[in-house]
């Protein structure tokens, strides 16, 4: 005890305190005003991340195949017109769309040998040529690779009605990659390249029966 009865010693703790509490801010320091502030994981949005980005700009997504109509008055659209008056329900935007779908499917089945997914869409003499196409290559011990990678254009070239037997013929301009490989894995012919293909295919349907489907009786490339 001091003088008057005043307890020095804590005046001592009280000094020792003090000196703690600046020594702590001294090292922990103050926030400015400049600190990142804390990131809330909950709060991050939930939705869709955006996609990649390539040369600093957004990868934009594949364009949509080009289908321009012929002329109404040309010759194709005159077979179109009147393919469409005995066929209310044909609509020539329905039937390309329904060609490259086609399309899609011939290709893939073919390259896989799938004859039970040819068969619906070939005529009986289409069929017999790709069933001897794929049967030689099998004999050989052969496998086709084949991916389309795009369709860039499906346009209607040229348009038929003969009685009510129709034909459309449709070009289709589209990016594969086709290579076919030996018994060993290795190329015998064709590319691992995608290679823009153009192909003329045609289409036939007796438009006075039920029968809705477009078999393809002729495929030639460009």
């Amino acid at each position: 005890m001091g003088q008057g009865g005043f307890p020095i010693d804590l005046v001592l703790f009280g000094l020792i305190a003090v000196f703690l509490v600046l020594r702590l801010r001294s090292v922990l320091g103050r926030r400015t005003g400049f600190e990142r502030p804390p990131i809330d994981v909950q709060a991050a949005p939930a939705g869709p991340r955006p996609g990649p980005v390539i040369e600093g700009r957004a990868e934009a997504p594949a364009p949509a195949p080009q289908r321009p109509m012929p002329d109404p008055a040309s010759p194709v659209g005159a077979a179109l017109a009147r393919i469409g008056s005995i066929d209310r329900a044909f609509d020539p935007r329905r039937f390309l769309s329904g060609a490259e779908t086609a399309f899609r499917i011939i290709v893939t089945a073919f390259a896989s040998a799938d004859r039970s997914a040819l068969r619906p869409l070939l005529s009986e003499e289409t069929y017999r040529t790709f069933d001897a196409a794929i049967a030689e290559r099998e004999s050989r011990g052969e496998t086709q690779k084949t991916e389309i990678h795009s369709i860039n254009a499906a346009t209607i070239e040229n348009a038929e009605l003969a009685a009510t037997t129709a034909r459309i013929t449709v070009r289709f301009v589209s990016d594969q990659v086709n290579v076919t490989l030996g018994r060993d894995g290795q190329p015998v012919a064709g590319t691992d390249a995608v290679t823009e293909i153009n192909d003329l295919w045609t289409f036939e349907r007796d438009i006075s029966t039920q029968d809705p489907t477009w078999r393809l009786v002729g495929a030639r490339s460009a």
